[in-house]
């Protein structure tokens, strides 16, 4: 057994950025569509056609949250395991 002591932090966040990629891009196909497919009752908003700009903004924008919050939350999870690691020892890991 190989017991995991310490995670770069840079490391795990590149990696969590591109789970935030992906997560993003999908979360934006499903809240994308979504607002186009409640664009006739959204009022004014629908009938002025302004839906396809809503429905790609909304992709767009899950993709960027998507890469910011993976970078984060990967920094935020390597720098407390490096911590609890410390207090009681890491996860082993069978070779």
């Amino acid at each position: 057994m190989v017991v995991l002591k310490k995670i770069g932090v840079l490391s795990l966040a590149k990696m969590m950025t591109l789970f935030g990629l992906i997560w993003g891009i999908i979360s934006g196909i499903i809240r994308g569509a979504l607002v186009e497919l409640y664009a006739p009752i959204m009022g004014p908003v629908g009938r002025w056609g302004l839906t396809a700009f809503g429905g790609i903004a909304t992709f767009i924008l899950m993709v960027i949250l998507g890469i910011i919050g993976g970078f984060i939350l990967g920094a935020v999870i390597a720098f407390f395991y490096n911590l609890f690691a410390g207090w009681i020892g890491g996860v082993e890991i069978g070779t």
